[in-house]
């Protein structure tokens, strides 16, 4: 029998709640600020992952927007894409659905083309090269106001055909999802899936108004969501995907540690939890360091893995006969081992 590792690592899985300026390695972030003239606050890679201490989500946001300011040419997202890519891939990924918060760049003088042109070609070649399909969200900041939401969306149109979803991201407390009603409203009027940010650092009720006031398909993270009796059996009985990202959890102190992580309990309460990145150049690891990390700390049987894998296609947005085959995979992969 392969140990834990190789198992996880060989899992097909697909991965559902990655950022991709989250994806932003330090050497990468020297080298693209080289090519393009940036000054970095920060002397040396070794300084910027010092720098990585997170007492909480606002801490981590003000040093991510910091460091996306390197990103400025097509080749640059498509650089950063092909090396999130290049590394899903060895890691058993054969489907990813990334979030990008063009807001950042924009608002920065970056042309919305620049940054999904050089997104898209690298779509292209991580399915060329690897055989790893994957699909867009473009991702609202919350902190911002839904005029800029609706003005980012207006900016996608000429795009919207190879865009899949809406998101919802940035500082979640004090910023509720009913604030972008209207605009997610108008993204489900353009055939656009949606998914938010939920119940990671604010309450259970921003996971109720993300499902009656957005009519989201998919919950991102939603840990609080175990605080209200109610609101689990209800995303029980809908089969509600949660997006849950272990190693982002520990090091924004949603949890303690991660031997109190509450995945297991996720999937004995019936929900269909499944195990993502975030921003795993921030958070100190790829999708399968985020399941063996889990799975060590809370003891997680091969079973349950290869449920949380089934869990991450069933919750994605791939045809219907495609999921089927992919999980058809996986079965055969643990009957294997």
């Amino acid at each position: 029998m392969v140990d834990l590792e190789a198992f996880v690592r060989g899992l097909p899985k697909a991965e559902l709640h990655l950022h991709i300026e989250g994806s932003l390695e330090p050497e990468l972030m020297f080298a693209l600020a080289k090519r393009n003239g940036i000054a970095l606050p920060y002397p040396s890679v070794e300084a910027v992952r010092a720098a990585y201490a997170f007492s909480n989500l606002q801490d981590f946001l003000d040093i991510y927007y910091a460091g996306a300011s390197v990103l400025l040419t097509r080749q640059d997202f498509h650089d950063l894409a092909m090396a999130y890519f290049d590394r899903a891939a060895a890691e058993g990924v054969r489907h990813a659905e990334i979030m990008f918060d063009p807001q950042t760049h924009t608002d920065r003088g970056v042309p919305f083309a620049e940054v999904i042109e050089g997104l898209l070609s690298a779509m292209a070649e991580a399915q060329a090269r690897h055989g790893m399909t994957s699909a867009l969200i473009l991702s609202f900041l919350r902190h911002l106001s839904q005029d800029a939401a609706f003005a980012t969306l207006a900016m996608a149109e000429p795009w919207l055909d190879r865009i899949t979803a809406v998101g919802l991201d940035s500082s979640e407390v004090g910023h509720p999802p009913r604030k972008f009603e209207q605009v997610f409203a108008a993204a489900a009027a353009k055939g656009l899936k949606r998914v938010a940010h939920a119940g990671e650092e604010g309450p259970p009720a921003y996971v109720y108004e993300a499902l009656d006031l957005l009519h989201v398909d998919r919950i991102d993270h939603g840990n609080r969501a175990l605080e209200d009796e109610d609101l689990v059996a209800r995303l029980a009985a809908q089969g509600m995907t949660l997006t849950v990202c272990p190693l982002s959890n520990h090091k924004l102190c949603v949890v303690d540690d991660l031997a109190d992580h509450p995945l297991d309990r996720m999937l004995a309460l019936g929900l269909a939890a499944t195990v993502n990145s975030d921003d795993p150049a921030y958070f100190g690891g790829y999708v399968a360091d985020n399941y063996l990390a889990v799975a060590r700390a809370r003891g997680l049987s091969r079973d349950q893995l290869a449920q949380l894998a089934r869990n991450s296609f069933a919750g994605s947005f791939l045809p219907q006969e495609v999921i089927a085959s992919h999980i058809k995979d996986i079965d055969a992969y643990a009957a294997a081992h």
